[in-house]
């Protein structure tokens, strides 16, 4: 009989096929279901969709609103955070590092717990701050509508303002402080300096920071749902989602079409904000020191200590103060009062079971989303940074699309390609809500890794090959001991987020895979406030944790 000499296919190439295929199936090929199902009608090329949705206005108004409420944001993110990141970053402030502590903490609260926080103090009805305005100043009305345009842009600003804040604050402490010295030996005021020199070169750090805060705050849906809906506030993420609601075929499509916009409008802007970094140089980073002179704020310290503590005290403390004073209120009717204050409200709680199940069921999914992501995140690095492989950028590519694509837009491709349609039908079991937080958080995770893998020596991987060893067991004995703190840093990047995720789970859960996010939305939607408050703490309490120890790990080089 004849013998067939099949090609022998090692450990390594086995596994990074099969990664870039569990990448194409799961990333690339729902976004693509989702598009041609935006543009085809009866496999016939028809655009009549988008025409049709357009031509309502109430779309038109929420695509109008969510564009120039996310300009809006970026602008006003960038105005605040671009000088408070020169204050924290290049001064002589006092208490520089507490305040960065501070203002980087915003980042780690969930977006609708920040939502769910103002509507608190600024309900016209009986938000605390109004409240305590309409006390002081004996006002007949409440000074401040939460619910309104304006309240919206606020509450978006102060929890994605952040996102600029890390970006510029990060790329200003690794400029070149030579060029701004000359300019203040050339007799240049600190201000000047700041203004001729500095300012132009961060321009590509405050164009990325500015860019992410608009595709965040486009993107968001938690804080548009909570706030801006209640006074008939409507943007594409939530048209996108009570299209959805609807269950017909009519409406799922029209949660497609603008699904697909969303996502040509997010992955759009970051594509040209690579390409317009591309063409120009901006070198701050030298080999020289990158060690600047503070700043002497000399008479102006006292002002800007007083304007960092302030943003820092309305970005973080007041609304953490607010949750969690709530949360120990013993009757919301009575006030804040000293004798109202207990642990009644938590007692019911943490006794409930559908509670407990969710916060449980939260913390498996982010877990097991954690471990398998910093499986794939491994490899996706190795094969980008250790390999000359044609096409070896493309996973990364691949995963940058997914992290960049919004959350309700990656919801919606993931309930029409895995409704069984297409293979696989996992709608409303706990993997597709695991796919979901594998596609949208994975990027961090890639990027951390494939930082410590490109410190990591071919020659050790070259010596165990000699040695005998196959490709697993040196990734186990050599790479992964090497690099383990990036590899806990990136599995943390992927299970925070994915334990307090809103969005993609309220789209995608089913009647025995509701999570702790859904279950708080639902509690605040359906106005009770003191369980939305208790629970909120817990997924604060969780997240605090979680991000200390990604801390200590990555010594300080990392968080959430």
């Amino acid at each position: 009989m004849k013998k067939w000499n099949l090609p022998r296919i090692d450990s390594k190439s086995a596994v990074i096929a099969l990664t870039v295929l569990a990448l194409l199936y799961f990333i690339v090929l729902p976004l693509a279901v989702l598009i041609w199902d935006s543009v085809m009608v009866d496999g016939t090329f028809d655009l009549s969709s988008y025409a049709a949705v357009y031509s309502q206005k109430v779309n038109l108004k929420a695509l109008r609103n969510t564009v120039e409420i996310s300009l809006l944001v970026m602008l006003l993110s960038v105005l605040v955070t671009f000088p408070l990141a020169w204050l924290i970053g290049r001064t002589d402030l006092p208490g520089r590092k507490k305040f960065r502590t501070i203002l980087v903490a915003s980042y780690m609260i969930p977006p609708y717990v920040g939502a769910i926080a103002w509507t608190q103090l600024l309900n016209p009805d009986v938000g605390y701050l109004n409240q305590l305005l309409k006390t002081l100043f004996s006002l007949s009305q409440a000074p401040f509508n939460i619910y309104t345009r304006g309240g919206m842009i606020w509450v978006l600003t102060l929890f994605y303002s952040p996102f600029a804040f890390i970006t510029i604050s990060r790329a200003m402490e690794k400029m070149d402080p030579t060029l701004e010295e000359a300019s203040r030996i050339a007799g240049a005021s600190p201000l000047k300096a700041l203004w001729d020199v500095t300012l132009p070169l961060m321009a590509p750090s405050i164009l990325a920071g500015g860019l992410l805060v608009f595709i965040g705050s486009g993107s968001c849906f938690g804080i548009p749902a909570i706030v801006g809906m209640p006074g008939n506030i409507e943007v594409l993420t939530t048209r996108i989602v009570s299209f959805v609601y609807m269950g017909d075929d009519q409406g799922i499509r029209n949660a497609t079409t603008l699904a697909v916009s969303l996502m040509f409008l997010a992955n759009g802007l970051l594509f040209f904000m690579s390409w317009l970094m591309g063409r120009k140089d901006y070198t701050t980073i030298s080999g020289k020191s990158t060690r600047p002179v503070l700043v002497e704020l000399g008479r102006w310290k006292g002002l800007a200590t007083f304007f960092v503590g302030l943003y820092a005290f309305l970005a973080v403390i007041l609304p953490l103060g607010s949750i969690v004073m709530t949360s120990f209120m013993v009757s919301m009717s009575k006030g804040i009062r000293l004798d109202n204050f207990g642990i009644d409200a938590w007692i019911p709680v943490l006794e409930n079971s559908q509670y407990l199940d969710c916060i449980w069921r939260s913390l498996g999914y982010a877990f097991l989303s954690a471990c398998i992501g910093t499986v794939l995140a491994l490899f996706v690095a190795y094969l980008s940074v250790k390999t000359r492989v044609p096409g070896r950028s493309l996973p990364d590519i691949l995963v940058m699309v997914g992290g960049s694509t919004p959350s309700v837009v990656i919801a919606l491709a993931l309930i029409i390609f895995f409704s069984g349609n297409y293979g696989l039908n996992l709608y409303s079991s706990m993997w597709i809500l695991i796919v979901s937080y594998l596609v949208k958080y994975m990027t961090m995770s890639v990027r951390t890794i494939a930082a410590s893998l490109s410190q990591v020596s071919s020659s050790l991987e070259e010596a165990g090959l000699n040695a005998g060893a196959d490709w697993l067991r040196i990734c186990k004995d050599i790479i992964m001991p090497l690099i383990a703190p990036s590899i806990v840093a990136g599995w943390f990047l992927i299970f925070m987020p994915s334990f307090y995720e809103l969005t993609m789970s309220n789209l995608l859960y089913g009647s025995d895979t509701q999570t702790i996010g859904v279950l708080l939305y639902e509690l605040q939607t359906y106005a009770d406030t003191q369980n939305a408050s208790v629970l909120s703490v817990i997924i604060l309490v969780i997240v605090m944790v979680g991000n200390l120890i990604l801390n200590k790990v990555s010594k300080g080089n990392i968080a959430i």
